[in-house]
């Protein structure tokens, strides 16, 4: 029985229809940009596995920084402890996000990261008898699968079956190009109220929604808007994060800073699950009081795992180095290239880069719905093609590692315009 076999008898896959869906690929070998199946066919991983592994599969760096905390510290409980490989990755992490941020909650994956967040919005203005129980969030946003980041995000069938036991969640429309005023004054319209304790946001691309991106300095005015009228501000860099859009954070892009940050996915390089969600020291002060019942209740077992700290730090080494800061600007400039080239073809709508991250919408007649007929169509081309890319309806987006080589990257280059023609 072959490992894909074997797979089908007990595993529940994520944002699968088990039914009508097709065997999962058995994977079992990755270096580089690259995978393997156990019948030995190869795979270029244009989407670093759902953006976690922008230093290559099995990074020699990675594995020897984790071999050696294993061999000290594999985990210990870090309520009442502490130890080294939190404390340096916290000073390492202060040093490259945003100055106001002061404070590192850990936990283990980009939903939970939100989740924090938003319940240290909500219960800051509680611990001072304040209610403020509303969250604002963009249309069409993404920002996980637990109820509180479930409630945030916007794609209406990830969420349709929990509607009515969510939090709730107010929305404006994407500043994207001539839209900036009208998502401006509905934010406006609804800080003035003095029900929303936060407004939560994927900074300059929304990654789910199909790479949809935005102008850094609308969103200044938003955090400004929301910071005159004491609505506290997250960004979801958990995407983003760690050298996506060419800078360590979106964020970097901005005057304005956010009052709160979720890291994930690229944090440890995608070795071993880990989240952080950051706080300007004002935030954590809310929670500092002689009232026990003040302090922020929540916590995972794993909670800054010394061994996933140790992954961290190796990531954080990799991304400051010459070499990956090179490999970012060199994806950077072959997706510049490809874009002009292919944005004038008869069946591309629009193109989009920024850092490591292009998109291409294809023209269609009808509107392609997240998981149809033309999306699957598509998807089965690039996989029997050998390049492992999920396109988000009509819409191919390329997420690659950065140390994708050049002819990895023009291999996926010709297979979206081979798919162009296949369509």
């Amino acid at each position: 029985m072959t490992l894909a076999e074997r797979n089908q008898k007990h595993n529940w896959h994520p944002y699968t229809q088990h039914k009508t869906a097709q065997r999962p690929i058995a994977i079992v070998k990755g270096e580089g940009a690259l995978l393997w199946d156990e019948d030995g066919k190869e795979y270029i991983d244009a989407i670093a596995s759902w953006w976690v592994n922008p230093y290559g599969h099995s990074n020699p760096v990675i594995a020897e920084a984790i071999y050696k905390q294993l061999t000290t510290l594999e985990h210990v409980l870090f309520g009442g402890f502490t130890h080294e490989p939190a404390v340096e990755l916290s000073e390492k992490l202060m040093a490259i996000l945003p100055s106001n941020q002061n404070k590192l909650f850990y936990s283990d994956n980009g939903s939970t990261s939100v989740e924090i967040a938003i319940k240290v919005s909500m219960q800051y203005f509680f611990n001072q008898g304040i209610k403020k129980t509303k969250i604002i969030a963009f249309e069409d946003a993404f920002h996980g699968d637990t109820f509180g980041a479930m409630a945030a995000s916007g794609i209406s069938f990830f969420t349709e079956a929990f509607k009515d036991s969510l939090i709730e969640v107010v929305r404006i429309p994407v500043p994207t190009l001539g839209n900036e005023e009208a998502s401006i004054r509905a934010l406006t319209e609804l800080v003035i109220t003095n029900e929303c304790s936060a407004f939560i946001f994927e900074p300059l691309v929304q990654g789910a929604a199909g790479m949809v991106m935005y102008k850094p300095e609308v969103l200044d005015r938003l955090i400004a808007i929301c910071r005159e009228n004491q609505v506290f501000t997250i960004a979801d860099e958990v995407m983003t994060g760690f050298g996506k859009t060419g800078k360590n954070f979106a964020c970097d892009y901005l005057t304005q800073m956010p009052d709160m940050m979720c890291i994930s996915k690229a944090l440890t390089g995608g070795a071993i699950p880990m989240a952080i969600t950051s706080f300007t020291q004002e935030i954590f002060d809310g929670f500092y009081d002689d009232d026990i019942n003040k302090a922020l209740f929540h916590g995972h077992t794993f909670t800054a795992n010394p061994t996933g700290c140790a992954a961290a730090l190796a990531s954080l080494q990799l991304l400051q180095s010459e070499k990956m800061q090179a490999n970012i600007q060199r994806v950077h400039q072959s997706h510049l290239a490809f874009e002009n080239k292919i944005k004038k073809h008869p069946k591309v709508a629009t193109t989009r880069v920024l850092g490591v991250i292009f998109a291409l919408e294809i023209k269609t007649e009808n509107e392609e719905t997240y998981y149809g007929s033309f999306r699957n169509k598509l998807y089965n081309f690039f996989i029997e093609n050998g390049v492992i890319i999920r396109p988000v309806g009509n819409i191919v987006y390329i997420l690659p590692p950065y140390v994708m080589t050049e002819n990895q990257l023009n291999k996926v280059y010709s297979k979206i315009e081979e798919v162009l023609d296949f369509i």
